[in-house]
């Protein structure tokens, strides 16, 4: 199928088809297999179909914006040995063909591909996807909510919408850079050649007291080559949310519910407890008793980190992994730790209290080891369900009183399960469906 031109802008499928986004050279894909966060299919199970979606019966993919194929990629690997199948949808042929090539490198055959704008979604006529995947898209359309809704007439009822757009708060120093290269360049006459060369020569000399140089940790896509660099700071259709503008839009405007993952921190850049780390201020009290959304946006304005968010969204409430169902089975992920592993560590643990220095998510939280919780931990394999981890914590041990019943066993572990559910360390899924292979490797 071939691009309509009616429906995009010009100046932003130029930039695409002149710097194919993210970089990618598809001879690397015998090297290494890129994950992209909200693709995982133990993370999408967890949060979008309650832990219990198995992805065989014909499972459809759309990767809205797919690029150079990072999320097609991914998605197609863990898919390999099922019927799913995966759509590539994207307006820049220069783009599609790495992305085509990353997919013949690897030998994958169960990808379409479409050379179109996702705002012709509407009338190509597709059957609805279970899962749609549009990462860094809406925010660089003229108008994203019509993105949105070309999304939505396309995601079957039960779907999920994984979406990634811009966060406001974390890239102040990129919209401040973002609009003196515009004052440098208004006049029109410069080059792509010469406004990334402006902009390399102005990275190259900016004084410390820059917002962008002061938070240069979170900004890595400038050094990703001039593909990286033009994105970033020379869009010339960029804009950014706050958590408030995100669920004035998608939650009030179209009634979506909405799960927020930061990618490889979770929902922890999203907590206030989180962000304050293990000694938290008695003001944190009175913050827990406020709405979800509310705590989100604080957590987002005292924490300053967050460049992205990512989510996922579904038409249908508690779409998100049951706890406190003997039935399902926790699991370890994005991690090579183990139950057993982290029973020890507690076992070993003389300090009190504990706390925990997360070096992948950068948080440090006060670990709550409960009373049974090393006990717990030590019979969960990613295999058994949570029915089957308390019987064997009820054979195993000797209790003085009448042994612990599974609801006292749910309440002294939950403190720790959602710690490490904010970090996504520690995820359910339903005991009749499988783990997929990539989940551990």
């Amino acid at each position: 199928m071939t691009l309509s031109d009616s429906s995009h802008l010009p100046q932003v499928r130029a930039q695409y088809e002149a710097l194919p986004y993210p970089p990618r050279n598809p001879a690397d894909e015998s090297k290494r297999l890129i994950r992209t966060w909200l693709d995982a299919l133990p993370m999408l199970n967890h949060h979008g179909f309650a832990g219990g979606q198995s992805f065989g019966q014909g499972f459809r993919v759309l990767v809205a914006g797919g690029g150079t194929g990072d999320g097609t990629i991914f998605l197609a690997e863990q898919l390999r040995a099922t019927d799913a199948q995966i759509v590539h949808l994207d307006f820049s042929e220069a783009s599609l063909s790495i992305a085509r090539q990353r997919a013949r490198q690897r030998g994958l055959n169960n990808i379409q591909w479409l050379h179109r704008s996702l705002l012709d979604l509407p009338g190509l006529g597709l059957a609805p996807f279970d899962y749609i995947n549009c990462s860094g898209v809406l925010h660089h359309l003229a108008d994203p909510d019509a993105g949105l809704r070309a999304l939505l007439s396309v995601l079957a009822d039960d779907g999920v919408l994984g979406l990634m757009v811009y966060a406001r708060i974390g890239r102040i120093g990129v919209y401040q850079l973002q609009q003196a290269l515009r004052l440098m360049h208004r006049d029109g006459a410069h080059d792509l050649a010469t406004q990334i060369a402006h902009a390399k020569e102005l990275l190259a000399h900016l004084p410390r007291s820059n917002w962008f140089v002061r938070a240069q940790e979170l900004h890595h896509d400038h050094k990703m080559g001039d593909a990286g660099l033009y994105d970033l700071l020379l869009h010339s259709t960029d804009r950014a949310y706050s958590v408030d503008e995100l669920y004035d839009w998608l939650a009030d405007q179209h009634g979506l519910h909405l799960s927020l993952t930061d990618v490889g921190r979770g929902a922890a850049p999203y907590d206030c407890g989180m962000v304050l780390g293990p000694r938290k201020p008695a003001l944190l009290a009175e913050l827990a008793t406020r709405p979800l959304r509310e705590r989100q946006a604080m957590a987002e304005l005292l924490g300053g980190t967050l460049i992205t968010h990512s989510l996922y969204a579904t038409r249908q409430p508690d779409r998100l992994a049951r706890y406190g169902d003997t039935r399902m089975v926790p699991f370890f992920v994005h991690e090579p730790i183990s139950g057993p592993e982290l029973s020890a560590m507690i076992h070993r643990n003389t300090a009190q209290p504990l706390v925990m220095d997360h070096s992948h998510s950068g948080f440090s939280f006060q670990l709550d080891a409960g009373q049974y919780v090393k006990f717990i931990l030590k019979f969960i394999d990613g295999q058994r369900s949570f029915g089957q981890v308390f019987d064997l914590v009820r054979g195993e041990n000797k209790f003085r009183k009448a042994p612990p019943d599974d609801a006292a066993l749910f309440a002294d572990f939950e403190p720790l399960y959602r710690q490490l559910t904010l970090i996504e360390r520690i995820l359910l899924r339903r005991q009749d469906v499988p783990l997929p292979a990539l989940a551990h490797g």
